[in-house]
């Protein structure tokens, strides 16, 4: 008898994972050099639309925090952070939003769109999808987000598009606010039910020792991933991410998820083969693999496709 060719036993892996997922909601916070590297940035795209073509409902949210700071370098505007958040006054605001939206966006969108009829991008005061609030007088238009309205979100959805929001909300007074997007990510995949929630970053994922690189956690409960953030052994660009995940999680997201976007298909190792390639975070401390036969058929007749 034949072996089986690499490319058709690769294909044959997905296959239980692809039945698993269709129809449901992935939300992607993309950012890092994923977003910034062309190259990459196409890679993503093409992820996102083969995650499409074959079941799932991505939904991706971006920020664009070193674009920011380099058109307000080029401006000669002051860049200023307190607590790790961009102090945004209101000229500052209106780069932002150009920015965000007017260019990142845009340039998510017509990646994506290189392959079809399928990217709509959206403002997060686009309908009130995001209603904000000012978080703290000292960082002028840094918001934070008081409520969610997933109409729009939904709508595009059903209509077989792949929704791309940048992360700014409307405030009550009319003007925008500048959202941090790792928040906003876990705010929508959480007011949609999201199956999983995606981070693509510049690191691989956590690790029980960020100076030991073969100390990669592939899988954490959600209560341990919970402790690592008051324990303090957390690097600090990751507390952001971390806490986003384990608030999502805690409020009903089955499953979040943390890759390094620099890594060609980050997306497509981890969610359709059997390895991954990053670190997962779960209410259910056993996982929701389908490595055994008895969880394998809990899932086979769930869709027909």
């Amino acid at each position: 008898m034949h072996e089986m060719p690499d490319k058709a036993a690769i294909l044959m892996e997905s296959l239980p994972w692809i039945k698993r997922n269709w129809g449901r909601t992935v939300v992607i916070k993309y950012g890092g050099a994923a977003m910034t590297d062309e190259a990459l940035r196409h890679s993503v795209a093409a992820d996102i639309v083969l995650m499409k073509l074959v079941g799932f409902n991505p939904v991706v949210v971006h920020g664009g925090g070193p674009e920011i700071t380099g058109y307000m370098d080029r401006l000669g505007m002051q860049v200023e952070f307190v607590d790790g958040l961009r102090v945004t006054s209101p000229e500052a605001m209106e780069l932002v939003r150009m920015v965000l939206v007017g260019k990142v966006n845009g340039d998510i969108v017509s990646a994506i769109n290189a392959h079809g009829r399928l990217a709509v991008g959206l403002a997060g005061d686009d309908g009130n999808l995001i209603r904000a609030s000012a978080k703290d007088a000292r960082l002028g238009r840094v918001g934070e987000v008081t409520h969610i309205d997933t109409t729009v979100v939904t709508k595009l959805i059903d209509d077989g598009f792949v929704p791309v929001i940048a992360s700014v909300g409307a405030g009550d007074d009319g003007g925008s606010y500048n959202i941090n997007a790792d928040i906003v990510a876990s705010e929508i995949a959480s007011a949609l039910g999201a199956d999983k929630m995606i981070f693509l970053t510049d690191v691989d994922g956590l690790y029980a020792d960020f100076s030991d690189k073969d100390s990669l956690i592939s899988e954490i409960s959600v209560d341990d991933a919970e402790s690592m953030l008051t324990s303090g052994s957390l690097a600090a660009g990751m507390l952001p991410k971390v806490n986003a995940c384990v608030r999502a999680v805690r409020r009903g997201v089955e499953r979040a998820f943390i890759l390094n976007g620099t890594i060609p298909h980050a997306l497509l190792l981890e969610v359709y083969t059997d390895e991954g390639v990053g670190t997962m975070i779960t209410a259910d401390p056993a996982g929701l693999g389908l490595d055994d036969d008895a969880t394998y058929a809990a899932y086979e007749g769930e869709v027909t496709l």
